[in-house]
């Protein structure tokens, strides 16, 4: 009997079956070429199972207590050991019974009295192309969390330079990305949507990149047409965001086209009012005042949160969604802890990305 090339991984097989005559039959067949485990029973043999995670099951069906069919259901209901391909051994006739097997997930099935050649190649070519699946999965997998680094560097470096002339800002795109996140989730958003929307955020000012620096520093009031050409980062954030037509970048766009525009409509750069502003922006927009306020810059103190609270309640309904503004009030307590956390941040001088808003700081 030719022996399986499994050199290069060594497989564990567990046999379940009731009759000792079976197992030692298939122990006789498979232990020189893997390492196989036991269970005479199927709930021994699912306790084996979660113990040591087999590579492959070769199950009886007819068994008392509980059938091959039913530790089958069992084991593919369980995350973990769902992938592992199970086989039924059985001496039932094909028909019904092996329709019933595949539909529960198994992948093959092996007739008794069990043929010794038949028995190997079909577990060899079972475990040859679970292991090759899982060896995919696991390429997936990385490449995947590749694409996540990048994408989370490409966010990054968008948004410091947004910034980039500013030096006074501090961890500001972090901390407000971090109150949007706050308040999408009070407001309805679901987790997933709400941390999407915590990496969005801090791209809200990348068409100040557009900007010249006689107008971004200007240390004076500027004049209309300069306000003008300063406005016009919104639509310069929009245009670079856009380019890159994924969920989030998408996201994104809008945000930095639409985080000045006013619930009144007196806002900017399209004038629009109410609920036709996107709720993405109108967030950004509570989150991006309220951390504004409560920093110092060269030419104001930090107001106090009180203070600040306050500001977002009188433009309630002029500058800000009211129920929005509602939403954030009622979240003073995590509004404030979120603060704190990112001051003690800044204070030790820590440099930060949006990996740090993902998942465990919002």
């Amino acid at each position: 009997m030719k022996v399986p090339n499994d050199a290069e991984h060594v497989f564990n097989i567990l046999v379940v079956d009731d009759e000792p005559a079976n197992i030692d039959i298939l122990l006789g067949i498979l232990s020189p070429f893997y390492n196989v485990k036991v269970a005479p029973s199927g709930p021994i043999a699912l306790k084996i199972a979660k113990q040591h995670t087999p590579d492959l099951i070769l199950l009886d069906i007819m068994m008392p207590d509980m059938d091959g069919f039913e530790v089958c259901e069992r084991l593919k209901s369980d995350a973990v050991l769902s992938q592992i391909p199970v086989i039924f051994v059985t001496a039932l006739t094909q028909g019904e019974s092996e329709e019933k097997g595949f539909k529960l997930g198994a992948v093959d099935y092996i007739t008794k009295p069990v043929s010794p050649s038949i028995a190997l190649m079909r577990v060899k070519t079972h475990l040859s192309l679970a292991h090759q699946m899982r060896t995919t999965e696991n390429l997936v997998a990385e490449r995947t969390e590749e694409l996540s680094r990048s994408q989370q560097s490409a966010i990054t470096m968008l948004a410091a330079a947004g910034h980039y002339n500013d030096t006074d800002t501090g961890h500001h795109i972090w901390r407000m990305a971090a109150y949007s996140k706050c308040l999408a989730m009070a407001s309805g958003w679901s987790y997933d949507d709400a941390c999407l929307l915590a990496q969005a955020a801090p791209m809200h000012d990348t068409g100040k990149i557009g900007i010249p620096d006689s107008i971004l520093k200007a240390p004076r009031r500027l004049t209309n047409s300069e306000m003008e050409v300063m406005q016009s980062h919104a639509q310069i954030g929009h245009k670079i965001l856009s380019r890159c037509d994924t969920p989030l970048f998408n996201l994104a766009a809008e945000i930095a086209l639409c985080h000045h525009e006013k619930w009144n409509g007196a806002g900017y750069p399209q004038g629009l009012a109410g609920e036709n502003i996107p709720e993405s922006a109108r967030i950004v927009a509570i989150a991006d005042v309220f951390d504004a306020l409560t920093m110092k810059r060269p030419y104001k103190k930090a107001w106090n949160d009180e203070e600040a609270f306050d500001y977002l309640l009188q433009g309630s309904g002029k500058h800000f969604d009211p129920r929005l503004v509602d939403c954030f009030l009622s979240i003073k307590d995590e509004i404030i802890e979120t603060k704190h956390y990112w001051n003690e941040l800044e204070a030790e001088g820590k440099v930060v990305s949006v990996s740090d808003l993902l998942p465990k700081n919002l």
